[in-house]
């Protein structure tokens, strides 16, 4: 069976033409050595592009079998015979610039039918309005009145709503759904993505729940992206608002009437209430939980498993279950720790 290969670069590269790329003089020859990918230390051959950036891997600098590697100037004399060493200040960061410059279609959902343009089995209303170079995949469907804008790609099987307006240059994965949002420019929602379903809202009553209308939006500004499998509501009567920047995880969770601002970065499976307010540059480890109306300050950091239930200030580090000054977290721990080292001597 042959074995499939996924991506293949857009341009052929020789170590060379990595050394330009990245402004860095190559002290040694074999500037004409092609690579022809990257990979880790360990698997890389004598084609491939490697890197180290953390020392607890140099022990596999010493046998890897890589055409090229980006190490810093303490390390360039480990790499071995065989192996061309490209010395840069930061390694790891020299190397996801490479890989996006060889792989520029993994940086997005693609086509998965290899469209061009709208095809014969996507269905598009009418009064639907799509900018040149527009690419719309096999059973996907857009609604009367929307907006997309050149080259964005709506992939298979996903659903846009009436109205529903999206910037250029963005991507909608497979299997999402988008409804009574507005998108901006170069966002990227992967599949399975839900936006501007309602909000969880009802009336309790002695008769039962009495549903509350949502008739808010969803607002995502420019350069967000939203991982795959995640669900964001529509405003009750006000928008939910994902900040420019900002990058959400796979199955998190963003109730109605959330404000996110600009370039948080919010990690798997957080759940974040309604009316919640997120500050710029926040940070929250996965599985976080905030309270509904809490509010986080700017630069904020939220350990993984914390619940956030009040508000946060800004530039704090908390951790914990309830959340607190990530200081007074660990010495509660340390505390636990030393009662039941107590209580077993006992």
């Amino acid at each position: 069976m042959t074995d499939p290969v996924f991506f293949t670069p857009t341009e052929a590269m020789t170590v060379a033409s990595v050394a330009a790329f990245l402004k860095v003089e190559l002290a040694v020859a074999g500037g004409d050595r092609p690579l022809k990918g990257v990979a880790a230390l360990a698997d890389a051959g004598p084609g491939d592009l490697t890197f180290l950036d953390n020392p607890k891997y140099a022990g596999q600098l010493a046998t890897t079998r890589a055409g090229a590697c980006l190490v810093t100037a303490r390390h360039r004399d480990d790499v071995p015979d065989g192996t061309i060493a490209i010395v840069v200040s930061h390694p790891h960061t020299a190397f996801v610039s490479i890989t996006r410059k060889m792989f520029p279609a993994a940086l997005k959902p693609q086509s998965m039918f290899g469209s061009v343009g709208i095809s014969p089995g996507a269905i598009v209303h009418p009064s639907a309005r799509l900018e040149a170079g527009v690419i719309v995949d096999p059973s996907a469907v857009i609604g009367p009145g929307a907006e997309i804008g050149a080259g964005t790609l709506i992939a298979a099987g996903t659903v846009i709503g009436p109205g529903v307006r999206i910037g250029r240059d963005g991507a909608v994965g497979a299997g999402a759904s988008v409804a009574h949002a507005l998108i901006g420019n170069r966002v990227i929602l992967h599949a399975g993505v839900r936006i501007g379903q309602d909000g969880f809202g009802f009336q309790p009553g002695a008769g039962g729940h009495a549903k509350i209308p949502q008739i808010g939006r969803v607002i995502v500004q420019d350069d967000v992206e939203i991982g795959a499998n995640s669900a964001i509501d529509r405003g009750h009567i006000r928008d939910t608002v994902i900040g420019e920047g900002t990058k959400i995880d796979n199955l998190v969770q963003i109730a109605h009437n959330v404000v996110i601002g600009r370039h948080c970065i919010i990690v798997s499976q957080v759940g974040i209430s309604g009316s919640a307010t997120l500050g710029d540059f926040v940070m929250l480890g996965g599985q976080v939980g905030v309270n509904n109306h809490a509010v986080i300050g700017s630069g904020a950091q939220i350990a993984a498993t914390s619940v956030v239930k009040d508000d946060v200030p800004a530039g704090a580090r908390w951790g914990g279950r309830p959340a607190k000054p990530i200081k007074d977290w660990f010495r509660e721990i340390a505390t636990l720790e030393r009662l039941a080292r107590t209580r077993q001597t006992d």
